[in-house]
């Protein structure tokens, strides 16, 4: 340890790879500060975002009977009167477990947490504000900005945390609305309006652009809007926004050309912003961008300072707390003098709407710009054994293959489990697998993994024979039997 510093790494931020990075140089036996400006650690992730956020998804799932509902009607309901109180009781006691697990954590590895504002005096000191205006100075040998993002909240939308509302907000609501608005066809805002739309709340989706989700599959999207329309949700896509105004306490989205949104509850969702503006960046050498976003080497996360390090959404895209948690990894490594390899190209994007989406490589889309030669192969979660015995009616599993190598190329999910199945179409990805893989293997009976084998054997059944005539994959009888009849 440089004895002019106190610390060898400042972690400033605690959330996803706020925390990995410091227990990653925790492990190399290295003298950590984290610096948190909230009195619970965790960060956005487990106050605001993510794990809150999830949790209020399953409990309404579960208390809704949502899963069932394909085996006992829609009308079926495992509780009928579900209010706020309902959400929050399962929120509080996850948040709870959530919070001691970090805590025990933390303890275990000597790593040393201080509450309150951080601030830059010079690139290696930094400021803590805590409670009461008492501060004091630290300075470390290596820094890493892991603050996160807040809600991006334009000056023209009038928030009054009532009856206009950003994300934040929305996993302490006091009552249940009976209708929701929400702007923004982005990842969080289809997220809740799904949420909602489980709980029989009659929601409207806005968006200026023509479609949402742009970065996933189409053919996903496509099924996903539909099974969101067969329930009811509205959506109103290609609309600008003008404004929003409050009549007969209720707020009215105002779009362009004349046309009016109303609802009980407005979400607002244009998108977060790095969480920079009290870090007094200039002190450190270092400038944001107008989203309050951090520019950094892809490989290291260093930024234009090289001690000083960012990660996780203050950085941008992806946003992941996944992607996030690797990110303050590696920086810790490279900051502490060890070397990692390069992350495996390819990681998995989850949704969690209500059905869940998840993706990883390349769309089809992404495929056709490229010029490559595929094949794509679909099962659909009512052909699996798991899926009749869970009474699935919709969702499917999509594979993308290419006809010249037969590798993997993508796979895209939509339905229950997709962010969990997700996984093996990730690890066949990083591996370079072909999709004749998934023919050999032997999954688990029933499960919904067995949709690979059925997405596998579709696009070996539609690929066009070689010119000598024999098939372009495996032979049939390589297949189980029942499989093996189908090919002849």
């Amino acid at each position: 340890m440089n004895k002019a510093y106190a610390y060898d790494l400042i972690v400033i931020g605690s959330g996803p790879s706020g925390r990995r990075a410091a227990v990653q140089a925790s492990k190399f036996g290295k003298a950590v500060l984290v610096i948190e400006r909230h009195q619970k650690i965790g960060g956005v992730s487990v106050h605001t975002g993510t794990i809150p956020s999830k949790t209020l998804r399953e409990t309404v799932l579960n208390l809704t009977g949502w899963r069932e509902r394909g085996i006992y009607g829609f009308s079926y309901r495992v509780k009928h009167h579900i209010d706020a109180q309902d959400l929050g009781r399962r929120l509080d006691k996850t948040l709870s477990d959530k919070i001691d697990v970090l805590e025990h954590q933390f303890s275990r590895n000597g790593i040393d947490v201080a509450y309150g504002v951080a601030r830059f005096v010079d690139p290696h000191t930094i400021e803590i504000v805590g409670e009461q205006g008492r501060s004091r100075q630290v300075s470390g040998k290596a820094i890493v900005i892991a603050v996160g993002s807040v809600p991006h909240r334009p000056d023209h939308i009038p928030f009054d945390g009532k009856y206009v509302i950003d994300s934040d907000a929305m996993v302490c609501l006091e009552h249940i609305p009976r209708s929701l608005v929400v702007i923004g066809g982005g990842v969080i805002g289809i997220e809740y309006a799904t949420i909602f739309s489980a709980l029989d709340v009659r929601v409207t989706i806005v968006d200026q652009r023509d479609q949402i989700l742009d970065f996933v599959d189409r053919e996903i999207v496509q099924d996903f809007v539909q099974q969101l329309r067969d329930r009811g949700v509205n959506f109103r896509l290609g609309c600008t926004l003008e404004s929003i105004v409050i009549e007969d306490d209720q707020p009215v989205a105002l779009l362009e050309g004349g046309r009016r949104v109303r609802g009980e509850l407005l979400l607002y969702t244009g998108g977060r912003q790095g969480a920079t503006a009290d870090l007094n960046l200039a002190a450190a050498g270092l400038s944001a961008d107008g989203r309050g976003r951090l520019k950094v080497d892809a490989n290291s996360f260093q930024t234009e300072v090289p001690h000083i390090y960012a990660t996780g959404d203050v950085i941008g895209f992806p946003a992941l707390a996944s992607t996030s948690m690797e990110q303050g990894r590696i920086a810790a490594c490279h900051a502490c003098g060890y070397a990692v390899p390069p992350a495996p190209a390819f990681f998995p994007y989850g949704i969690y709407s209500v059905p869940e989406i998840s993706t990883v490589g390349l769309t089809e889309e992404d495929v056709q710009k490229k010029k490559m030669p595929y094949e794509t192969g679909i099962a659909r979660f009512r052909e699996t054994s798991r899926g009749q015995i869970m009474g699935e009616t919709a969702g499917f599993l999509k594979i993308i293959v290419c006809l010249e190598t037969h590798r993997l190329l993508g796979v895209h999910i939509v339905g229950e489990a997709a962010t969990e199945l997700i996984h093996i179409g990730q690890a066949v990805l990083n591996f370079g697998g072909s999709f004749e893989y998934f023919i050999e293997a032997t999954f688990n009976y029933p499960t919904f993994a067995e949709a690979y084998k059925i997405a596998a054997l579709d696009v070996w059944n539609r690929m066009t024979p070689r010119q000598d005539g024999e098939p372009p994959a495996v032979a049939p009888e390589t297949l189980a039997p029942e499989r093996a009849a189908k090919t002849d």
